[in-house]
């Protein structure tokens, strides 16, 4: 089941994001900026990114697994605990993204995150070309859905 992330609900959509996040970041930032990622700054992120216009979603299958956001055609924000990886939780999120997309949708990923590239691709995700620089000497590529 996929709801909104709502006041009701983001401390678990925050921690997702926490876990999520410094799982997948461990390999290129530092201890310290890591550690900085807590459930509570996470959910400030959050609740920031919601006054802006996101909507965040929260993929439950029996217990939170998963969160993603969309901006009008942008995904974003797609973050599965890591010991539910490889499920299909990820394939659900943004196929349910896609259909909250109001034009095409386009998200951009960091250049060394193989897996969310296989598996944007195997979406029908397609790189556009456009690069844009990224914190940490990487660089972010976009895709859209095509």
């Amino acid at each position: 089941m996929i709801v909104p992330v709502t006041v009701s609900n983001l401390n678990d959509a925050a921690m997702i994001h926490s876990i999520s996040w410094k799982e997948s970041h461990r390999s290129f930032c530092t201890p310290g900026f890591i550690e900085l990622h807590t459930p509570e700054r996470q959910s400030k992120y959050i609740l920031e990114k919601i006054k802006n216009g996101s909507a965040f979603y929260m993929l439950i299958d029996e217990q939170p697994v998963g969160i993603v956001s969309v901006n009008s055609s942008m995904i974003e924000d797609l973050y599965v605990l890591p010991n539910e990886q490889g499920k299909g939780c990820g394939t659900k999120l943004v196929e349910f993204a896609i259909g909250k997309c109001s034009q095409t949708p386009t998200l951009w990923i960091l250049e060394n995150n193989i897996i969310a590239r296989k598996l944007y691709l195997k979406l029908g995700f397609k790189e556009t070309g456009n690069i844009k620089s990224a914190k940490n000497k990487l660089s972010e590529i976009e895709f859209k859905l095509i």
